[in-house]
């Protein structure tokens, strides 16, 4: 044997670890290697099957610090599926490893999505983890809206009654389950409406009667699960425009959050529709502007936000492709200031985000061809998958906090 032999210092084990193991969808975990030595690279690849069962991967490359140790919250990566210092970097970045997906799927009924990271040295695995995403929380209970409402009602764990918030999709049609039991995971009994292509109801959005919701919010005034006086309004894009007409009529909401919307009511959507007009009040169709329309009819069109009697936040994205999201959430901001409007008003504008800025997930961002789920045509949300996964971590956290700030205390500012 040779002098010196079996006196070289010993490695611990290299180990990767994610903490927490399970996260709610909109959060983050710490994905960390030890046991590495001081500036060795590395590679961690992540990978998961969607709820289409088609594979999604990333990976990136990292250098261990002085201490052998490599932190995705702390660190960029040296190269790989992306670049800046994200913890949940490698889940936004991944892109599909078959041609047949098109858009990231979430698994159905709720189900945690789970996601596996590798740890590679010379393209071998030395250790491994696994985290698991869940879009509802334990214990949040699902009531089945019966009769003339369609939707369903998600309750937090724990003692009622509970701050309320009314829920609407956008031109999509059917029911916002997600975003409604993520609300439910954070402490709001929030009831997902359907309002067209949902059972009984109407095939597309055109002529929908505003009362509709009016029954809505009455009935959540009288559920024992929810504080009457504690009930705002949510909604995405069409929703969002949506949310904002619900706000203006209605004195019983007490806080407006709209993502990417218009600051107009557009015409019906989305396909070879009977009437024109989307909205209905008393049996008379509201004002709608749209293609090749202009001064009187978009002036009739605007959405009287000012006459709302709760904060409202606006969330955009500045690359939006769909409709111009940022531009009509300032013209909203820039009304309600010339109004004197005496309530919080908060806009989340995001450069590079598009057409699902801010969404309440952390999911692969990446995106092929896509089609409208009514009209069937070509359809492009815009922004770049960084500057979309960017934007709903950092809108998760202030979204929440706007709900609860104004539903502990719905007053005007003095």
């Amino acid at each position: 044997m040779l002098a010196g032999a079996g006196c070289l210092p010993q490695l611990p084990a290299q180990v990767l670890t994610v903490t927490p193991t399970r996260v709610l969808t909109g959060e983050s975990a710490t994905i960390r290697v030890t046991g590495l030595r001081p500036n060795e690279p590395i590679v961690i690849a992540a990978g998961l099957l969607d709820g289409e069962r088609q594979s999604w991967e990333s990976q990136a490359e990292f250098a261990a610090g002085d201490d052998g140790a490599v932190d995705l919250s702390i660190q960029a990566p040296l190269k790989g599926s992306y670049k800046t210092v994200s913890a949940m970097g490698l889940i936004w970045s991944m892109t599909p490893a078959s041609k047949a997906a098109g858009v990231y799927r979430p698994p159905e009924k709720l189900l945690p999505q789970p996601v596996r990271f590798q740890l590679l040295r010379d393209g071998k695995t030395i250790a491994a983890a696994e985290l698991e995403q869940f879009p509802i929380a334990d214990g949040v209970r699902q009531i089945d809206l019966t009769g003339q409402l369609h939707g369903v009602l998600f309750v937090p764990a724990g003692p009622a009654p509970f701050p309320g918030v009314l829920v609407l999709g956008g031109s999509e049609g059917g029911l916002p389950r997600r975003r409604a039991a993520w609300l439910a995971s954070h402490g709001f009994a929030a009831l997902a409406l359907a309002y067209f292509r949902y059972e009984n109801l109407p095939p597309r959005l055109e002529a929908i009667p505003l009362e509709y919701f009016a029954q809505a919010l009455t009935w959540m005034l009288n559920r024992p699960e929810i504080l009457p006086n504690r009930i705002a309004v949510m909604g995405v894009s069409r929703g969002g425009e949506l949310a904002l007409q619900l706000g203006s009529m209605s004195p019983q909401i007490k806080a407006v959050v709209a993502y990417v919307p218009s600051n107009v009511r557009h015409r019906a959507c989305c396909g070879e529709n009977l009437v024109p007009y989307a909205w209905t009040w008393k049996g008379l169709p509201l004002a709608f502007t749209g293609p090749n329309q202009g001064g009187v009819e978009e002036a009739r069109a605007r959405i009287a936000v000012e006459n709302a009697q709760a904060p409202i936040l606006l969330i955009a994205g500045e690359q939006d492709h769909v409709w111009d999201s940022a531009g009509m959430t300032k013209a909203i901001v820039a009304r309600l200031k010339n109004a004197h409007f005496p309530y919080p008003v908060e806009d989340l504008v995001y450069p590079h985000a598009g057409h699902i800025a801010g969404r309440p997930e952390i999911v692969p961002e990446w995106h092929g061809r896509m089609v409208h789920p009514v009209s069937g045509k070509p359809m492009d949300y815009g922004g770049t998958p960084e500057g979309n996964a960017l934007s709903s971590i950092d809108a998760v956290p202030k979204v929440l906090d706007f709900l609860r700030r104004c539903l502990q205390n719905p007053r005007p500012q003095n």
